[in-house]
Order: C-alpha cells, then sequence, then structure tokens
C-alpha cells in the first residue's frame, strides 16, 4: 500500500472516531454541561497516555518544539471547546457541517505556510466536497443562526492544529505530540472543574471513558495519517465525518436527514472517491522534509 493510501485510511478512522466522539460528547454536555464533556476528553487522553508511555515517559516528554507543541495544543483545545459548546446549541449534523469549512483552510494554509502543491484534482476534490456541505446546510436556512459562530471558530483553530501538527508530525514521536495536547487541556480544563462538577451517572462515566479513549485513537490516527501525507490531500477526507455525523444524529438523536441531506453527502462521498483514486495510482506522499519553516508565530 503506498503512502497516500495509508495516510488516507488513517485519516478516515481518524474522522470516524472524531465524529463518534463528539456524538457521545454532546450526550454528556447535555446530561451535565459542556466544561465535564471537556474534562472527559483531556483529562481521559492525558491519563490514558501516561500510563500507555509511563516506561519511556522521559524520552516522549522530551520535545525538539516545545512552541509549535504549545501552539497546536492550543488550537486543538479551542476548537475542542468551541465544538463541544456548540454542539449543546445545534444540532449534531448541522455543527459539523458548518465546521467542515475547515479542509479548505487547510488546503490553504498549506500552500501558503507549508510549500505544499495545491494540484487542479485537489483543488476539484475540495471544492466538490464543500458543495455536498453546502447542499447540507443550505445557507440562508436557519442552520446560520447566532450559534454557528462557535463550530466556525472550531474550524479556524482546528485548521491550524493540522498545519502545525503536519509540520512536526515525521519529525517526532507521535506520542509526544499526544501527550503535550492531552496534557495542556487537561490542566486548563481542570482549573474550571470545581465551578462545574456534576457527579455523574453510571451511564455518563462509561460515555466519558469513551470520549477519552475515542479521543486518543483519533489523535494518534490522524497524527501519523499526517506525518506521511499533505495536508492538502487528506483534506476532502475531512467530510466524512459529516455523514457519520448524520448517521449519529438519526441514532442517538433522532434527527433523521432529510433528501437534501442525502444528496449532500452523496456528493462527498463522490468527492472522497474521486480524490482516493487520483492519490493512490501509483506513486507516495511527499515527506514534510521538504516543507518550509512556518514564519515565526506558527
Amino acid at each position: 500500500m503506498s503512502n497516500n493510501a495509508r495516510a488516507i485510511l488513517m485519516m478516515i478512522l481518524a474522522v470516524f472516531c472524531f465524529s463518534s466522539m463528539d456524538a457521545t460528547a454532546k450526550s454528556v454536555a447535555l446530561e451535565t454541561n459542556t466544561v465535564m464533556a471537556l474534562w472527559a476528553r483531556y483529562a481521559g487522553q492525558a491519563l490514558l497516555v501516561i500510563v500507555l508511555v509511563l516506561p519511556r515517559i522521559r524520552s516522549v516528554a522530551r520535545t525538539q518544539y516545545p512552541v509549535l507543541q504549545f501552539l497546536r495544543s492550543a488550537f486543538l483545545l479551542t476548537a475542542t471547546a468551541s465544538f463541544f459548546y456548540g454542539l449543546t446549541r445545534n444540532g449534531l449534523a448541522e455543527n459539523t457541517a458548518i465546521m467542515d469549512v475547515n479542509p479548505v483552510l487547510v488546503t490553504l494554509g498549506a500552500a501558503i505556510f507549508l510549500g505544499e502543491k495545491l494540484g487542479p484534482r485537489r483543488i476539484a476534490g475540495i471544492l466538490a466536497a464543500m458543495v455536498g456541505a453546502m447542499i447540507i446546510i443550505r445557507p440562508g436556512t436557519a442552520v446560520f443562526s447566532p450559534d454557528a459562530i462557535f463550530p466556525l471558530i472550531a474550524a479556524f483553530a482546528y485548521a491550524g492544529y493540522s498545519l502545525t501538527t503536519r509540520y512536526v508530525g515525521a519529525r517526532e514521536d507521535p506520542w509526544t505530540s499526544l501527550f503535550y495536547a492531552a496534557l495542556l487541556g487537561a490542566l486548563v480544563i481542570t482549573t474550571l472543574l470545581p465551578g462545574h462538577w456534576q457527579t455523574p451517572s453510571t451511564g455518563v462515566l462509561l460515555k466519558m471513558l469513551l470520549i477519552a479513549g475515542l479521543g486518543t485513537v483519533a489523535q494518534l490516527m490522524m497524527i501519523r495519517s499526517l506525518s506521511i501525507g499533505e495536508a492538502a490531500m487528506l483534506a476532502p477526507f475531512a467530510y466524512v465525518g459529516l455523514i457519520n455525523a448524520t448517521f449519529w444524529g438519526i441514532v442517538a438523536y433522532g434527527e433523521f436527514p432529510d433528501t437534501w441531506t442525502i444528496c449532500g453527502a452523496l456528493v462527498i462521498v463522490g468527492a472522497g472517491v474521486y480524490v482516493w483514486h487520483r492519490e493512490t495510482r501509483g506513486g507516495t506522499a511527499s515527506l514534510p522534509a521538504k516543507a518550509k519553516t512556518p514564519p515565526e508565530g506558527l
């Protein structure tokens, strides 16, 4: 299997885990509050990572890019907090659809900051997938309420996280990136926890554990994917999360898709299949060694 194919498969798995985590987080946030869901996400991942790497914790904690690790962790925390809060105000599929401007931001950012190429097939895949997302959310409808600002903030922050992850991905142990992203989030959210703590029921506690597990697997797969595949090539596959979010919206919250949602999902799938076919017909993904050094501040 080529580097491109492996990178795409890991990205699809990461997106599936992230969207499943979001569906679980919505349930926890509605039954308790957003801070409880965030604490499960970050404190749970921090504990899980520490347990898994305990024999080599010193080497894992050693980083060549402390500023970038802090920055990417802050991006991820901002994205997660904004998105989780948006889940309590918007439908699961709608919240995900609004955040799905993120692949366009990643593609443009990869060209500007990382020197990645913007070939016609990548641009076509991004545009087609975004058309699918627009069919689903239908601008001008109730989806665009003031509450839409939260997933929009999440989209910009997540694009920053993806680009910084792409830059450090092949240069550091993936567990190092996992460790720092979890550590910052756990420290910040734990300081907020005393004013928001609600003793969870057994069911909520199990959901909180599931959030931690899904978040850890998703982030590890994403880091590995971005370490061997270009961000611009992988960007269209973020739209797979919209399809999974629609599924969980039906199963968990009774949010049934209409005809437009189904049509948009088919367009998104078609765009992903097209990019998969074009990018895996031979050759391998270039590694980030050729990427430009980001300007100071990124």
